[in-house]
């Protein structure tokens, strides 16, 4: 058993831990591709207990509250959508959502409150002129305070960047060309990471929808470096709530 305690720097909404970060954390304890199923919002500022299972599966747990699973994985995509660095960069010009209309501004990853080198500050928006575009990009530099004691950035920061932009894009609407804003919540999140960045190298995040069902909707995502090397993919599947339940108050 280990002790994890999301502090409080690492919020998606405003009182449980950002989905992604989450799940990335709970996933340092498999090796290779891992999937987690979140079962609960995990509390912030709080010891909580991540417990191997005989089978090779983790579960993370406040006292006898279940708050998620991780399970190891084949973690594979369909085709894999690129940017250069500078499309990155103009999608991110166009991200959903004005600073005063997002949905959660001080969400670790996403949050356009957050400051730099605080926050990830990812800002998806779709790749070419049209917002109507299925595929979104950004950019992401990882702050020097990200690195593990390799020097590397963290695994948990990976999973953190492909969080995000995921979500936006499970909103975005291929068929009818058109952009919705429904309140989402991440459900389950599988990733491989390939390679770990340095701090400081710029990085591009792509994700783009790939199917829905009822409440479900479904994205995939990955992370590429300034040359165009593959650092990450991941799958995730979102569930559409009401707005009071995404602020954790429902």
């Amino acid at each position: 058993m280990t002790e994890i305690i999301i502090a409080r720097r690492f919020c998606g909404p405003p009182n449980s831990g950002n989905g992604g970060y989450v799940c990335g954390r709970l996933a340092r304890h498999i090796p290779g591709g891992a999937e987690v199923t979140l079962r609960a919002p995990p509390p912030l500022d709080t010891p909580l207990d991540a417990i191997a299972a005989a089978d090779g599966t983790w579960e993370l747990r406040d006292g006898d509250k279940a708050l998620a699973t991780a399970r190891a994985v084949n973690v594979e995509v369909g085709q894999i959508e690129t940017a250069s660095l500078q499309e990155a960069r103009a999608a991110g010009l166009l991200t959903l959502f004005e600073p005063h209309e997002h949905p959660l501004p001080n969400c670790f990853v996403c949050g356009p409150a957050r400051a730099q080198g605080d926050g990830l500050r990812v800002f998806a928006g779709p790749l070419g002129r049209r917002r109507e575009n299925a595929v979104l990009a950004a950019t992401w530099t990882p702050d020097p305070n990200l690195a593990a004691e390799d020097g590397l950035v963290a695994p948990e920061f990976l999973w953190s960047a492909l969080d995000c932009p995921t979500g936006f894009a499970c909103n975005c609407n291929p068929q009818s060309g058109t952009y919705d804003k429904t309140p989402l919540l991440l459900g389950r999140m599988a990733a491989r990471i390939e390679a770990r960045p340095h701090p400081g190298e710029p990085c591009i995040v792509t994700a783009w929808p790939t199917g829905r069902d009822g409440r479900k909707r479904t994205a995939d995502a990955a992370l590429h470096d300034e040359a165009g090397r593959l650092l990450a993919v991941a799958r995730t599947t979102w569930i559409a709530v009401e707005r009071e339940v995404l602020l954790g108050r429902g």
